[in-house]
């Protein structure tokens, strides 16, 4: 013990600078990620303001129990998982896509100025892109319904079926987030030792060979780390996104309702803090499970791969 802490105090006294860089950091988790915690047991509560977190009467796992019987359990995780694959299939294939048809750019002012125009949406607010949304698709007086009523067509109403959110929601996000996305690959690929390039136009390969022989091989590393973290987030979904485009529009709910967007509406609902906060503990938990599972599959097939 007496050996361990004077080991410690040696090597805090050789890198005090490093030491107090990382000090915000591990407070910031300490308040708002581990002491936050204690906060689970409500989920196994009969919460109720008077009595407070600590000493409102226990409920076991009666609020789990309605969860999942009222049938929402299924709805919301079945939305939040289905949107998330999309997602991270649509991200991956767009961002290598645009990253490896930048690095195949030989004008490096146009390249420059792309990567900024691509970037540029992964900084505008949800807010902002669900006014333009609602201004292009409403069915009263937006740009795409009044161009069909000038073609002679019926108008469309987004708003009220659930089928056309299944090809919008996974665009905007591209749209928002393949700029930041490719830049990562783009990096990677900015590491790929010319040497090989160099050597395979040498032996005649075109460019789609040495992308296919060079650049992806070099490429799955980056795919991998980055599609584990997005799966360990897969019932996680983009509140700001969700609750920003589709709102409290019932008409959507049962395609497009996910767990933070319900788990929000019921707090603002005035609904039982238990049942939320069950919900809440059943998503950390299954994301857990989920990273741990797929880590575990990447580790038997490659563990050069795996996370851990």
């Amino acid at each position: 013990m007496l050996t361990t802490k004077s080991g410690f105090m040696k090597e805090f006294g050789k890198n005090k600078v490093l030491f107090l860089m990382l000090a915000p950091t591990v407070l910031y988790f300490i308040v708002f990620a581990y002491l936050p915690m204690a906060g689970l047991i409500v989920a196994f509560k009969s919460y109720n303001y008077s009595q407070g977190i600590f000493f409102s009467p226990w409920s076991g796992f009666d609020n789990f129990g309605y969860f999942f019987n009222s049938g929402v359990a299924f709805q919301v995780t079945r939305n939040t998982i289905v949107f998330n694959l999309i997602f991270i299939v649509t991200s991956v294939i767009a961002s290598v896509a645009i990253a490896v048809f930048l690095s195949e750019m030989k004008n490096k002012y146009f390249k420059k100025v792309s990567q900024s125009f691509l970037i540029f949406p992964y900084f505008i607010s949800w807010v902002v892109v669900a006014a333009f949304v609602y201004n292009v698709f409403s069915y009263d007086y937006g740009v795409f319904n009044e161009i069909l009523r000038s073609l002679g067509l019926e108008p469309i109403n987004i708003y009220s079926k659930t089928s056309y959110w299944y090809v919008l929601l996974p665009a905007l996000h591209i749209w928002k987030n393949v700029g930041y996305s490719s830049a990562i690959y783009f990096a990677s690929i900015a590491g790929i030792n010319t040497e090989y390039y160099e050597a395979a136009r040498v032996d005649g390969a075109n460019t789609f060979q040495r992308i296919w022989n060079i650049t992806l091989p070099f490429l799955k590393p980056t795919v991998i780390v980055l599609v584990l973290l997005s799966v360990g987030q897969i019932l996680r979904g983009n509140m700001d996104m969700f609750y920003q485009l589709i709102g409290n529009n019932g008409m959507l709910f049962s395609g497009t309702d996910v767990i933070d967007t319900y788990v929000f509406r019921s707090l603002t609902g005035g609904a039982d803090l238990g049942l939320t906060s069950a919900a809440t503990f059943y998503q950390s938990v299954m994301c857990f499970v989920i990273i741990y599972v797929t880590n575990f599959i990447v580790k038997k097939a490659d563990k050069d791969y795996a996370l851990f």
